[in-house]
């Protein structure tokens, strides 16, 4: 069993060998490249300095870390982010810690196949296919790191649940996993655990068959403790999204609407081309109608392989496939649509745990009941399959024909060499051999594909990077800027990145910029200025910050507390040519004339000269003390007046004066703001934030540890007592104690 499970690991590692000889920064793509790699540099920084950031008020775009896909509760992530300052080139390191991921999740891929029966040689097939599957491969593992990172805890998670229901394995295990896939900070591992429990304890219920009536309280015992340790790791994980759902009122998504679009949504019928490595399925994204990369694809012998299952035999055992076989129809039906479901948007997302599903179910089929009896049918029920293939293939993608023709001739050769050497030298030869066609796919793939549609080119050497990038001294800064203006040559150090960031591209710099890429911010402050996403802003944005805002009369700029300004030339052409806004004045920046003009104030920098005090309205305020999460100031009013602050109005915060508790309010829905009342002399104000929901969320996780602590106990007690006996005795289907057995 070892054996195999180190032929997985090898077979991941030779297969990202491949992909990064077919393009180098396949791993640093897209969100890797402009928002995960950012988070981890800047926290690696935070961390070795003693601090630990939940929220930056200058950053205002990503400052609020509890609301974003930072694993902030996530011990591996954060591990990390500690080592990722200490690696100049990024490239290099996403694909070192994605390679490790791979090998996490196609491990946990042969552990489930395991606990259902499959020989390790199949467990192993499928173990090296999950990484390589066409969404997995070219969006979480290139792009989405928390998708990746999730899915594999969850993979465990699954194995460890199976074990522990059949007692072959304890509480901890199934709660750790179960932590680990909550607290990578993404939403869709964690519903797709609750799916995959779902899947599980119905498997479980089948199997069960008339137990549950003869003996309702046994065989029902262990079904309930699987549901208290998933209970327990849900109250430890609460922390992760219970101040995002209490921010959601004022967040980009803060709705729990259901609506049903097409974009991202994947019809059935794409799924029935999932062993062509060329298929292009045909829906809605990005990129038009027909994909220019390979998302549906699974594995090149998926497919084909059903027609060499001993049907009748396996047909025997049903009731120990219904948790694979729901669990991958549960996903089937989730990538059809709705397209959004409160903050789960786009289906496809969910393509890998379709690929998981069907991963599972035909590798434990074909590590059972694989038969080349009636051989000759076989090869040609298998033909039929393959022709199926390139037909829906072809439907989808008519202009690749020549490819696909290929494509499939490929599949038909490897077929056969497999049950070739299944014949005259065994199963082990044969899963070596589909093993082993994997690698090459996979270079063909992300080769195939080049360039790649998604990638930003950010600079990948952090070194090199900052040693071009201008040298600004201190103090908060601000860009207004529109990557959709960048042209291919511009794409580059020499280029428009040796001046300009977008995304979390400021935090590979170690630069104080306001702008970041979030795919949760602050509603109001997006749309005070414009600024999307990847922090573009409309050419509206200029006059917006330079402007008065209506209640205090004071600029946005000054309100923020912005102590420079960088305008991308190609998005304000003139703007250096014309008079700068009073108090400001332009400074040439030699190098960077091409791409940018910078404002910078006309006395200094004024963040940090009177804390976080953006206006003071007939109130005399005075910073006695300032942090990232309190203010506090001396203030003094005789006829009552007003503090705005340079704080970006999220829930969490609580306002005391002199120690009473008074009200707040936000100016513009922006600021935060306290209405002084009038009589007061030299009071202190304290503004503090703490993530909200914060003291129930340690509450959950005090919980949850002393509840899976309980299990553990209750677990150590029945071993020695000799009252572990696996449910698969008590079933009256003999099969499920082979299931259980690991083998």
């Amino acid at each position: 069993m070892y054996r195999w499970g180190a032929i997985t690991a090898l077979g991941i590692v030779l297969g990202y060998l491949a992909v990064v000889l077919a393009n180098s920064r396949h791993f640093f793509t897209d969100d890797s490249e402009s928002q995960y790699t950012g988070l981890w540099v800047f926290f690696g920084r935070a961390f070795r300095d003693g601090h630990f950031p939940l929220l930056i008020p200058e950053q205002w775009m990503t400052g609020n870390y509890t609301n974003e896909e930072a694993g902030l509760f996530n011990p591996p992530q954060l591990l990390i982010d500690l080592i990722a300052p200490s690696v100049p080139n990024l490239a290099v390191y996403a694909t070192l810690v994605k390679l490790i991921f791979a090998i996490i999740t196609g491990l946990g891929v042969y552990r489930v196949c395991l606990v259902y029966g499959a020989r390790p040689q199949w467990a192993a097939v499928a173990g090296v296919a999950m990484p390589f599957t066409g969404f997995f491969l070219f969006f979480d593992s290139a792009s989405w790191f928390t998708a990746m990172s999730g899915t594999a805890w969850m993979i465990h998670a699954w194995a460890s649940s199976e074990r522990y229901l059949r007692g072959k394995g304890g509480p901890i295990s199934v709660f750790v996993y179960l932590y680990l896939a909550i607290s990578v900070q993404y939403v869709f591992p964690s519903v797709e655990a609750v799916l995959m429990l779902l899947a599980v304890a119905v498997g479980y219920l089948v199997c069960q068959g008339s137990a549950l009536w003869k003996q309702p309280r046994a065989a029902l015992a262990p079904l309930a403790r699987l549901a208290a340790a998933a209970v327990c790791a849900g109250l430890a994980g609460l922390l992760t999204f219970l101040p995002s759902m209490l921010s959601a009122q004022v967040s980009w998504r803060g709705n729990s609407q259901i609506n049903n679009d097409q974009f991202l949504t994947v019809p059935w019928s794409e799924s029935l081309n999932a062993s062509l490595p060329t298929t292009m399925p045909a829906f809605t994204s990005w990129w038009g109608y027909v994909q220019p990369l390979p998302m549906t694809y699974i594995a090149w012998f998926l497919i084909p392989a059903l027609a060499f299952v001993d049907w009748k035999a396996a047909q025997r055992h049903w009731k120990q496939f219904v948790a694979i076989a729901l669990f991958a129809l549960m996903a089937l039906m989730w990538t059809a649509g709705p397209g959004t479901v409160g903050p789960l948007r786009w289906p496809a997302r969910v393509l890998p745990m379709l690929a998981l599903g069907l991963l599972v179910l035909v590798c434990v089929l074909l590590g059972r009941f694989a038969t080349l009896r009636d051989r000759k049918n076989r090869i040609i029920a298998a033909l039929v399959l393959v022709l199926a293939l390139w037909v829906r293939t072809f439907s989808a993608d008519p202009h690749d024909v020549a490819w696909h023709l290929g494509s499939a001739a490929v599949v038909i050769a490897l077929g056969l060499g497999a049950v070739w050497l299944g014949r005259t030298r065994g199963v082990s030869a044969a899963t070596a051999l589909v093993i082993a066609a994997m690698v090459p796919i996979a270079w063909f793939q992300v080769w195939w594909v080049q360039p790649t549609p998604m990638s930003w080119n950010l600079p990948d050497n952090r070194t090199e990077a900052m040693a071009a990038f201008p040298k600004f001294q201190g103090g908060t800064t601000l860009q207004l800027s529109d990557r959709g203006l960048l042209q291919p040559a511009d794409k580059s150090l020499q280029g428009a990145y040796g001046s300009l960031v977008w995304g979390n591209y400021a935090k590979d710099l170690e630069q104080n910029y306001v702008n970041g890429y979030t795919p949760n911010g602050h509603f109001y402050f997006g749309e005070m200025l414009c600024m999307r996403w990847d922090s573009s802003v409309c050419p509206d944005a200029y006059r917006r910050l330079f402007g008065p805002e209506p209640t205090t009369g004071r600029t946005l700029a000054d309100l923020m507390l912005i102590d420079r300004v960088v305008l991308q030339k190609a998005m304000f052409p003139d703007a250096g040519n014309q008079p700068a806004p009073d108090g400001w004045h332009f400074v040439d920046v030699p190098g960077h004339e091409k791409y940018i003009w910078v404002l910078e104030r006309d006395g200094g920098p004024i963040s940090g000269v009177n804390g976080r005090i953006g206006d003071a309205h007939d109130v005399t305020a005075t910073s006695i003390e300032e942090t990232d999460s309190t203010s506090k100031v001396r203030v003094t009013s005789e006829t009552g007046g007003r503090v705005t602050f340079a704080r970006l109005g999220w829930p969490g915060y609580r306002v005391t004066l002199n120690g009473k508790t008074i009200p707040f309010h936000t100016v513009s829905k922006v600021f935060v703001a306290v209405d002084i009342p009038a009589g007061t002399n030299n009071a202190e104000l304290e503004v503090t934030w703490r993530p909200p929901g914060w003291k129930i969320g340690i509450g959950a996780a005090a919980a949850g540890l002393v509840g899976v602590g309980l299990l553990q106990w209750l677990y150590v007690r029945d071993r020695r007592r000799g009252q572990d006996a696996p449910a698969a005795e008590q079933l009256d289907d003999p099969d499920r104690q082979l299931v259980g057995s690991d083998r």
